[in-house]
């Protein structure tokens, strides 16, 4: 039993897999709130699974890339929660988990600010690595014969490639968790967040105050 879960975009996803398929789900779009919402959604689908905390096996947690403090967020949930459980938690990159049962050529794009993307390739070759990228400096090499697009962004990527785009088959949630079901018993490291760009925030540059004692 598998509970996945993810706030690395302006949302809240839970999902519950039991071996076999997802047996109840939830998936809210929000801006703000996540963090109070989070463990109420939790609750409700692990209720609505009819489930409790103690049947589960493991957790599976969306480490990004995406919002920082979103990610923050879930990831930290997903130590805890592992920790006072004693179960393993395992994250999941979102871009894997948007190409999921997708046939390749595959390129899972994900939205980011200021008309950027971030992008990863399966079953491409040459492959393309998880990166951050303007949609403006897309290489027309990536438009290999019968790629498809897939994801939040997939339209504007298909659009500067001139290829198809598909949303993903499954809910972000969802997807987490069935991965999360592949991998859980390889005694994975715990989830870590997956960050492909800098901080918006950066230490100031100017010299601290001096402390008179």
């Amino acid at each position: 039993m598998i509970l996945g879960f993810d706030t690395s975009s302006a949302h809240v996803g839970a999902a519950l897999f039991d071996g076999k398929g997802i047996v109840a789900a939830a998936h809210e779009d929000m801006a703000r709130g996540q963090a109070e919402r989070l463990m109420l959604m939790l609750e409700e689908v692990l209720t609505k699974g009819g489930a409790t905390w103690k049947d589960l096996d493991a957790i599976g947690v969306g480490i990004g890339p995406g919002n920082f403090t979103g990610v923050r967020l879930s990831v930290g949930a997903a130590r805890g929660l592992a920790l006072s459980l004693n179960i393993t938690a395992v994250g999941v990159s979102l871009l894997e988990a948007a190409a999921l049962d997708m046939t390749g050529p595959v390129l899972a794009c994900l939205g980011a600010p200021r008309d950027q993307v971030y992008v990863q390739s399966h079953v491409m070759t040459p492959p393309v690595h998880a990166q951050l990228i303007a949609l403006s400096e897309i290489p027309d090499a990536w438009a290999q014969p019968g790629l498809t697009c897939v994801g939040p962004a997939a339209a504007q990527v298909a659009e500067q490639l001139g290829v198809k785009a598909v949303p993903a088959r499954h809910a972000p949630a969802e997807a987490v968790a069935r991965i999360a079901a592949t991998g859980w018993q390889d005694a994975p490291s715990r989830p870590a967040p997956l960050y492909l760009k800098p901080a918006d925030a950066a230490p100031s540059r100017d010299a601290p105050p001096v402390i008179l004692e």
